[in-house]
């Protein structure tokens, strides 16, 4: 692999009364840049230009370092360089971050449309509703206060001052559609056929305990025992939690049925969809992410298995079973025959 090179220039915001020493810290242990030769800038020349030297692929944060007094906050003061093999990555890794972020986001619909289209929600676990709001709006709240709360942000980047936060617009984004389009289909459990379904007593002890813990952490966070962005990553935990659970109860109902009718596979398979080109992304980068993304792939895998092999044309049971033979005297025209039996 021959090394890439890209010429930048370090530049100061206002003008030097002495000449200053420049050095340079990295914050991985490996050689993913060529390390940079110290720097003097002097009084009337505030800018030189760097020339930076990948060797292998991987980010790494540039800091700054100085004894002189010239400068103020170095610590403050870093770029983040990403080292990629070619330049046609960079594309790809846009695409397939755009594509996930797609699948997951329409994943929503096809139930919605399958509860319109049959005026019923029979077959669709309320549990897994249940679980499934409860995760989103703890992640709703975690990622709306990681993203738009000053106060949070900055306790953020002191605890990490050449961090990057983690949540992005498009998470807020997809995070509030997501809470609203499982609160529509929640909406049509109170307007369509739901059948003898109701919320199981584990799913409203689980919910419920999730809750009062956000609860309880909210009167410590306002007694300053804790801090807002402590008290934000519990709601990650939560949803973390939900996680793990939230497809249980509609796996299980799906094998008690021996049916997938009222459970949509369209939701499935987007949903596998986004799941398995988001692992691709963080497999490397972020490996409890990759975990838990790998728990929901399991379970989308076990519902195409339990739709298009186990239960395969099962769909209809419940139609099937509910249909009675009707013994009914029909009396036809024919003079010789004046009653068939049906």
């Amino acid at each position: 692999m021959h090394p890439s090179m890209c010429l930048s220039t370090l530049c100061c915001s206002g003008d030097l009364n002495a000449s200053a020493d420049l050095t340079f810290s990295y914050s991985n242990d490996g050689d993913l840049i060529r390390p940079l030769p110290n720097l003097t800038l002097y009084p009337g020349n505030n800018s030189l230009p760097v020339s930076i030297v990948g060797e292998n692929a991987g980010h790494v944060t540039l800091g700054v370092n100085s004894s002189s007094t010239e400068f103020d906050r170095l610590e403050d003061t870093f770029v983040r360089i990403d080292v990629v093999h070619s330049s046609a990555l960079v594309v790809i890794n846009a695409i397939i971050g755009w594509l996930y972020f797609a699948a997951w986001s329409v994943s929503f619909y096809p139930q919605v449309y399958v509860n319109f289209k049959r005026k019923s929600v029979d077959g669709l676990n309320f549990d897994f509703l249940l679980y499934n709001i409860t995760g989103f709006l703890a992640y709703a709240f975690f990622n709306v206060g990681m993203y738009w709360v000053s106060e949070v942000k900055e306790e953020y980047h002191s605890n990490h001052p050449r961090g990057i936060n983690p949540v992005q617009l498009n998470d807020v984004i997809f995070t509030l559609h997501a809470v609203l389009v499982t609160s529509v289909t929640i909406g049509q459990c109170f307007i369509y056929d739901r059948g003898s379904q109701r919320l199981s007593k584990v799913g409203i002890i689980l919910t419920s305990g999730a809750w009062l813990f956000a609860a309880i952490a909210l009167v410590v966070t306002l007694t300053h025992k804790i801090t807002w962005l402590t008290y934000l990553y519990y709601f990650s935990y939560i949803k973390l939690g939900v996680t793990l659970i939230k497809y249980i109860p509609q796996a299980y109902q799906n094998y008690q049925r021996k049916s997938t009718r009222g459970w949509s596979i369209g939701n499935v398979l987007l949903d596998c969809t986004g799941g398995s080109l988001n692992d691709w992304m963080s497999i490397f980068g972020d490996p409890t992410k990759f975990g838990l993304g790998f728990f929901s792939i399991l379970f989308d895998v076990l519902f195409i298995v339990q739709h298009y092999v186990l239960y395969r044309g099962h769909d209809d049971y419940d139609v099937l079973k509910d249909t009675q033979e009707v013994d009914v005297d029909v009396v036809v025209n024919d003079p010789t025959q004046s009653v068939e039996r049906v």
